[in-house]
């Protein structure tokens, strides 16, 4: 069993794969924790699910924070007796081309590796994390950058601080874009306007990578979603066509196998 680690600027998420399959999912906040905290909590949620540390055989680990990283690590050394695979200290299988690789986030890699080997040709993945990151691989399977904007939730708590009477509303898809008061108003903007931000930008990525192939045809290029509000938000765009909560875990599995080894 692998166990892989996602570290996000608002959630960890993790997964214990057997082979291809998710078998045990786990979501907890990113918060500063000590390497013992770190270790007694992976012991936990292991435990909770009936998984011994000893039916581990590895650990993929991507992370954007820092400051997380070094606690981490060492947490599945001492309690795990594992060494982790770090995403961006050994090989991706993918190309990167933009200006500075270095900056581009282990996640939107991991998230480009996992949906080229499933589609195998051109494609914009839309990760809907604390932001929504879009990233796009041409038909060489190279990645070759993506667009950065404000995530829903961002923009939803935008709304509510920076006015005087607007209230703060749940997540949720109204059934009319025609709000007929104030919550029902702010749900329809919050929800039916970022449907739209992304469909324009998934269109434009599209677009893009579509000139990038002679006679390239922006229709053939595939889209899909993933993130902690895909499911939501990412369903209800014309421009995505699957959406794969999983993308991410599936994507730390095939990087381990890659440098570590399949087993």
């Amino acid at each position: 069993m692998l166990l892989v680690i996602d570290v996000g600027n608002t959630n960890i998420v993790l997964g214990a794969m057997e082979g291809d399959k998710v078998v045990h999912h786990w979501r907890v906040t990113t918060a500063p924790r000590t390497t013992d905290e770190f270790g007694l909590l992976l012991l936990q949620l292991l435990g909770h699910r009936g998984v011994n540390k000893d039916q581990l055989h590895g650990v993929a680990l991507s992370c954007v924070v820092p400051s997380v990283l070094y606690a981490i690590e060492k947490a599945t050394r001492r309690y795990l007796d594992l060494d982790c695979h770090v995403v961006g200290r050994g090989k991706t299988g993918m190309r990167v081309r933009t200006d500075n690789p270095r900056e581009v986030g282990a996640d939107r890699i991991v998230n480009a590796v996992a949906a080229w080997r499933r589609f195998q040709s051109p494609l914009v993945v839309v990760d809907f994390g604390t932001a929504t990151t879009f990233d796009c691989v041409d038909h060489h399977g190279d990645y070759v950058g993506g667009a950065i904007s404000p995530g829903f939730r961002i923009s939803a708590d935008a709304l509510f601080t920076r006015t005087a009477k607007l209230p703060r509303v749940e997540v949720e898809k109204p059934a009319r874009a025609i709000g007929t008061n104030t919550t029902a108003s702010m749900q329809s903007g919050l929800f039916w306007g970022y449907v739209g931000l992304v469909d324009g930008l998934a269109r434009r990525c599209k677009q893009e990578l579509a000139e990038l192939v002679p006679d390239g045809d922006p229709n053939r290029i595939r889209c899909i979603a993933t993130g902690g509000l895909a499911n939501l938000v990412g369903s209800a765009c014309a421009e995505v066509e699957a959406v794969d909560n999983d993308l991410t875990l599936i994507g730390l599995r095939m990087l381990w196998e890659l440098n570590r080894g399949r087993r």
